[in-house]
């Protein structure tokens, strides 16, 4: 792939297919490696699926899976083994800090635009400087690090600690019990449900 070029295909043991190359599909596959109900396998899966309209044709899934991830990665083969770095961005949580970080590099709103292939997404979000995000993004990198924050930052990060938070994922059952608790909550005026406990008694 040449990186002045937009592809729209990739190659797969010698056959061309067409992949999804719009930043919401790519986001959309990138997304289901954080669900913790599947398994990597069914992670891999999936994001093939998504990335590929004739998914069902490939040849082999391992080298599909490794063009889909040299195509997310830019043109540029990812690595077999990188180093293990700290969690610092999610692309959905962080999407409302994203956007118009994006927005103000493109000079006009990548969620209002019918198309916008990944890589021009891409370098965008990779051109981003100064602003919110930046300082967020900074702020979190400080704290995995466990370097101090100066004072402007500690007042940043009281501010804004909902945005700093990188929330971990949550599965179906969590999300259903937490569902739950809130509905006997509503239920019951605000105050948790309480329960009768049987007082002990002693024989003689």
């Amino acid at each position: 792939m040449s990186r002045w070029d937009l592809p729209t295909e990739v190659e797969v043991c010698g056959q061309r297919f067409a992949i999804r190359s719009d930043f919401r599909a790519v986001l959309d596959a990138l997304a289901v490696f954080s669900d913790p109900e599947l398994t990597e396998q069914q992670q891999a899966a999936a994001c093939l699926q998504i990335l590929f309209p004739k998914w069902e044709r490939l040849p082999d899934a391992n080298a599909a899976f490794a063009a889909a991830m040299q195509f997310v990665n830019g043109g540029e083969p990812v690595p077999e083994r990188s180093p293990v770095r700290p969690r610092l961005m999610d692309w959905q949580q962080d999407a409302a800090l994203i956007a118009p970080a994006v927005d103000k590099i493109l000079g006009y709103s990548c969620r209002r635009c019918e198309y916008l292939h990944w890589w021009e997404f891409l370098g965008a979000f990779q051109s981003i400087g100064r602003g919110l995000f930046a300082e967020v993004v900074n702020i979190r990198a400080k704290r995995a690090r466990g370097k101090k924050l100066d004072q402007q930052e500690q007042e940043f990060a009281r501010e804004h600690d909902d945005l700093i938070w990188l929330r971990a994922p949550v599965s179906a059952e969590e999300e259903a019990e937490k569902q739950r608790l809130l509905a006997l909550l509503d239920g019951n005026g605000g105050e948790l449900p309480c329960q009768t406990v049987p007082s002990s008694s002693t024989q003689d």
